[in-house]
């Protein structure tokens, strides 16, 4: 691919999304730039990815073909009010941010950008992100494609209308931290029958991942999935009938909604 990269920012996604470039050979390291606010974090990419880097947005901006901005969403408006001026005719604009939607972008540079919302996840540093895009509609479907190649590098994509972008962190951005949450009280409840604390973690998460790969694969309803574990009378039932009891299902859904109510609140 024959397109120059840029990260405005360098904290722990940007790194994850790095680490699948660089990983893929998709891209030489040559065309791959990042900027950080501190030295410090500049020298830990240099080393980990031999990448070029910069204590200067604006050089990272005049970089780029596809300039992918990984800064907070409060940093928006200063870091694109610093940089408005200084990115390429044809530079294509993609934020990871939560609540940025696609005219913020607009109204925040002043004119018409090709622009890219997206939400990737952490799981993106092992080549299993899953990472939601949208962009406007200045976009060729060959762009496009290119920006969904880059994604690629490091897991799976989907193309989503922005009217659903809000609700996506709740169901693939944030979930890890539910799903690490749960593998930990499953490690525990291993922990209280007596198996070794590193065992109950690699049960745990095996079985997360081989159940996730059953849905993805088989195409079988999850509830489906369920019941074909669940035996009459048996000890998964008695499980299943207790996380019922103790409303499992409507506390993923009242955490789903708490963080897509806080995404609208970014804005």
């Amino acid at each position: 691919m024959n397109k120059k990269i840029g990260f405005i920012g360098a904290g722990k996604m940007a790194q994850a999304m790095m680490e699948g470039i660089v990983k893929s050979e998709v891209i030489s390291r040559e065309n791959i730039m990042a900027s950080s606010a501190t030295k410090n974090t500049i020298e830990k990419i240099a080393e980990n990815f031999r990448i070029r880097t910069s204590l200067h947005n604006i050089e990272v901006a005049r970089f780029a073909d596809i300039l992918i901005l990984a800064v907070k969403p409060e940093l928006h408006t200063s870091v694109i009010e610093e940089i408005k001026h200084e990115i390429k005719k044809d530079t294509i604009i993609v934020t990871i941010a939560a609540g940025i939607t696609l005219v913020d972008l607009e109204h925040a540079f002043g004119q018409k950008v090709k622009a890219v919302r997206t939400m990737p996840n952490t799981p993106s540093l092992v080549g299993e992100g899953m990472s939601v895009i949208c962009p406007n509609d200045r976009l060729s479907e060959e762009e496009l494609m290119e920006v969904e190649h880059v994604f690629k590098t490091f897991g799976k994509t989907e193309r989503l209308e922005e009217k659903w972008m809000d609700a996506v962190p709740a169901i693939s951005g944030s979930s890890p931290a539910y799903i690490y949450m749960l593998i930990e009280a499953m490690a525990d409840g291993g922990v209280q029958q007596g198996i070794p604390r590193d065992k109950s973690y690699r049960l745990a998460a095996q079985a997360i991942l081989g159940a996730a790969k059953m849905v993805l694969e088989t195409g079988i309803h999850p509830g489906e999935l369920k019941d074909n574990v669940c035996t009459p009378g048996g000890a998964t039932i008695e499980a299943v009938a207790a996380l019922e009891k103790m409303q499992f299902r409507g506390a993923i859904l009242t955490a789903m909604e708490s963080c897509t109510d806080k995404v609208k609140m970014l804005r």
